[in-house]
């Protein structure tokens, strides 16, 4: 702020640079931290710029300024919905009670309605907590914050030593069992689901995978988005869509549930294995707070409901991001997808547009 008042006297003019400086100050107290980082922040990556990723990890680091590290008495946990609310906060109810009896703090499910929505409530600080969809966790990273660093899995023995397996799904393209459609090409010009732009399995694989196999969204086909996994595969068996993309563990969860009968739909593609999401945790939170976050769900054992539900896996294993997701990347790589704020808030305005 420059001043060129010469007309007035000394002490005037003193005032008016005390003014002008705390002005300023007040400023500087005002901008947001995020600008203020942009200054410091030695390496972002893809990271929206509120964060900061100077280990090279992807994800973000502890804020620097401890008056910024979170300790909340109590603690929300929420998931990207793939199917049935209710049903999916049944399947965790178990997790739930488990950490809030282990971390001496309540733990309550917050349920959310779009892949959006629960991005948002970790960016705001709303949630700690959140179960992801392969799709939706590297949104979470680079928009929110999360640092994702559990999957559910098993720990097996090899050469004496437990080593943890990672459960993996895949991207199916499904058709009812008494559709004359053979193979994907057959289904040029028909009506084929997908469920969200940011679903891996159910947009970005698809956009990836689906051209070399002879058909290619929004060339051969217009892209129909039913909004949830379960939505699309109900819709084919129901005749809405021809066809559809979805993950092949919703649908064996669907078909448990007596949601879908068994044999009511065949498989025309199925993909390499991808990452069956992530469990993550907001990147402000106190460091013992993580600490404790951490080994209360290594330590639980899924009850048998929830084993059945995922087809084996009995626990929650270790997660790196960096490595495990690379694949999840890949195929946004390929399909054009960026995982950044603007994408972001273009899915958000594209989700809030549906009625």
């Amino acid at each position: 702020m420059r001043l060129t008042l010469s007309c007035l006297h000394s002490r005037a003019s003193h005032r008016v640079h005390l003014a002008g400086a705390f002005a300023f100050a007040l400023l500087a107290i005002a901008l947001p931290l995020g600008a203020l980082a942009q200054d410091t922040c030695k390496n972002r990556g893809d990271l929206d710029t509120i964060y900061c990723d100077e280990n090279g990890n992807l994800t973000a680091d502890l804020p620097k300024d401890a008056a910024r590290l979170k300790n909340p008495k109590s603690l929300l946990v929420s998931y990207s919905p793939q199917e049935d609310s209710a049903t999916y906060e049944r399947m965790w109810t178990p997790y739930v009670n488990h950490m809030t009896s282990c971390l001496g703090r309540p733990l309550r499910f917050l349920q959310v309605h779009s892949s959006a929505a629960t991005v948002e409530a970790m960016r705001s600080g709303r949630i700690q907590i959140s179960l992801l969809s392969a799709g939706d966790t590297p949104f979470a990273v680079n928009v929110a914050g999360a640092v994702p660093f559990a999957i559910h899995g098993n720990v097996v023995k090899q050469q004496g030593k437990d080593v943890p397996q990672l459960t993996a799904y895949h991207l199916v393209l499904v058709t009812r069992a008494d559709s004359a459609f053979q193979k994907p090409a057959d289904l040029k010009g028909k009506r084929i689901a997908h469920v969200s732009p940011s679903s891996n399995s159910g947009n970005l694989a698809p956009r990836a995978l689906f051209p070399a196999v002879g058909l290619t969204p929004d060339k051969d086909y217009k892209v129909l988005y039913s909004g949830k996994h379960d939505n699309s595969i109900a819709g084919v068996v129901n005749g809405d869509y021809d066809a559809a993309a979805v993950a092949d563990d919703v649908l064996i969860r669907m078909i448990q549930r007596g949601a879908v009968k068994e044999g009511a739909l065949r498989t025309l593609f199925k993909s390499a294995p991808f990452p069956a999401g992530s469990l993550a945790y907001a990147h402000d939170l106190a460091p013992e707070l993580v600490r404790q976050i951490e080994a209360c769900t290594f330590q639980f054992r899924f009850p048998p409901d929830l084993v059945a539900s995922f087809r084996g896996p009995d626990r929650f294993v270790p997660l790196n991001y960096k490595r495990d997701f690379e694949p999840v990347r890949k195929v946004a790589e390929a399909s054009g997808e960026a995982f950044t704020r603007a994408a972001f808030d273009q899915r958000k305005a594209r989700e809030n547009k549906k009625p």
